[in-house]
This record gives C-alpha cells, structure tokens and sequence, in this order.
C-alpha cells in the first residue's frame, strides 16, 4: 500500500483531498503547516481556527494529522523576498513563492521522512508525465501558483481534485459528512487575512509619499507610497475628474514616483 501525505489546511479543497485519495486505498498522513505567528486584528490566532477544522477532518477520516511549524523558513525564504521585491517597485505573489520554498520543499522533504511515497495538496491542477497542466475548472485553475515548481517534483505530487469543478468538490464534501463542507475560501495573501494591505506593509517597509506624473511627466496628484501600487491598478488611486478612469503604467522607483495615464489604449 502507498503512503501518500496530505497537506491539509482546514479548507474543504484539502479536506476532499484527504478524502478522495483514503477511498482510493492510500494510506494518508495528513500534514498541518503554520507558516505565520501574528494574530489578525481581533487577537485570534487564524491557523489555530484551521488546525482544528483540520483536525476535525483528520478524525472524520480516521487519519492522523502531524502539525508542523515553517514560520522561520516561510519568513527567511518567502516574506523576505516579497518585502524585498515590493521595495523594488515590483508586484511579487507570496503564495507561488511559498508553494516553492516551503509547500514543494520543506514539506515535501517533512512527508518524505514520515515514509510517503508522494505528497497530495488541494491545488486545482494536474499533472501529466512530470509536466504541469490546468486544473479542469477553469474558474478555480491554480497552476499559476505552481509554475515555479521543478518538474521533476511534480512526479512526488498528486492533486486529487484537479479534476474536478468546484461545485463538485463541496457536494462530495457534504455527502461525505466532512465538517468543511460549507467552509468559505480564504481570499488575499495569507499573512495579511482582511487586514489593510497598507497599514500592514508600512510595518515593514518604510514609505514615503511621492507624486503621480502621467506619461509625459505632469504631475497629477499624490501617493502613499510606490510599494503600494501595482501595473495595471485602477482602484484606490484617489483620482477623479473628467475623462476614463486612471491606470497605474509604470514606476520609478529612485524619484518615488507612479506614472499612471487614462484610459487602456497605451502600453
């Protein structure tokens, strides 16, 4: 019998996951990473809510679930390059950084050493011969999130839902009893949850106000800062006035400034 563990994160994707591959006759570890110490703006730790839907998963399967803490590799090997990127003008996504740093490494190197024959995640997508493909819904496809991924990975990696539509994913989670099965999923950037993106980031990175200029370098109004705008941004600029709607266009990062212009006909 193979032995396949499971990274379960509380949400019903993993949940079903979990499910799926026990039905098919695997044995299943299940695996719970934090990444992340803080608590959210309420004082409520968020990965103890998950752990314990996990763990509720887990004893619904009758699996075991092995909680594991990656917050000093996820902060040296993931937060650290998307702090630095932000401060130089860029847009990094944190989550393709943790699915190669930690989800693809450090936990794949964890199931390894319990004796899993392969890794499973909730990810919607698929595989096919070591290459990376779409997930079949293509409202839910992920395989953006793991186009860092070594192929030669994705051999030790399954995706028992990648298959599968959304919809049918919590229909099998309701039939099967899982208590994840009306859970909502999670939106934004992990460390963050619904606190504001600003207020967060200026806790690290220091900011300065600058000037919004145009293409051809007049000077339209006020920013809070370059590592909060992003190419192709329209809301949250606080531009009005005549005309289309603003687009942030580029940066120029050593003058602090965001170059924006109207409309969507310009490079």
């Amino acid at each position: 019998m193979k032995t396949v563990a499971v990274g379960m994160s509380g949400g019903v994707d993993s949940s079903v996951a979990a499910l799926l591959l026990k039905e098919a006759g695997y044995k299943v570890i299940g695996l719970f990473m934090k990444n992340w110490e803080e608590k959210d703006d309420r004082g409520i730790c968020t990965s103890a809510t998950d752990f314990d839907d996990a763990n509720r998963v887990a004893e619904k399967l009758q699996i075991p679930l092995i909680p594991l803490n990656f917050s000093e590799e996820y902060w040296e090997r993931v937060f650290k390059e998307f702090l630095a990127k932000l401060a130089e003008g860029l847009t990094p996504n944190p989550d393709v950084l943790c699915n190669r740093e930690i989800k693809f490494d450090c936990l794949l190197e964890k199931a390894h050493a319990l004796g899993a024959d392969f890794l499973a995640t909730g990810h919607y997508c698929q595989t096919e011969n070591g290459q990376l493909l779409k997930g079949a819904d293509p409202l839910k496809d992920q395989s953006y999130f793991l186009h860092l991924i070594e192929g030669k990975l994705l051999r030790e990696v399954l995706f028992p839902i990648g298959h599968l539509p959304k919809a049918e994913v919590r229909a099998l989670a309701k039939k099967s009893g899982l208590p994840t099965h009306a859970k909502k999923d999670s939106t934004g950037i992990c460390f963050i949850g619904k606190r504001d993106f600003k207020s967060f980031i200026s806790d690290y990175i220091p900011y300065h106000k600058g000037q919004f200029e145009d293409t051809q370098g007049k000077v339209i109004g006020e920013h809070a800062g370059c590592a909060f705008y992003t190419i192709g941004q329209r809301k949250g600029l606080g531009i009005g006035g005549p005309g289309e709607a603003w687009f942030v266009v580029g940066k120029d990062i050593k003058r602090n400034v965001v170059i924006i212009e109207q409309g969507t006909d310009h490079p």
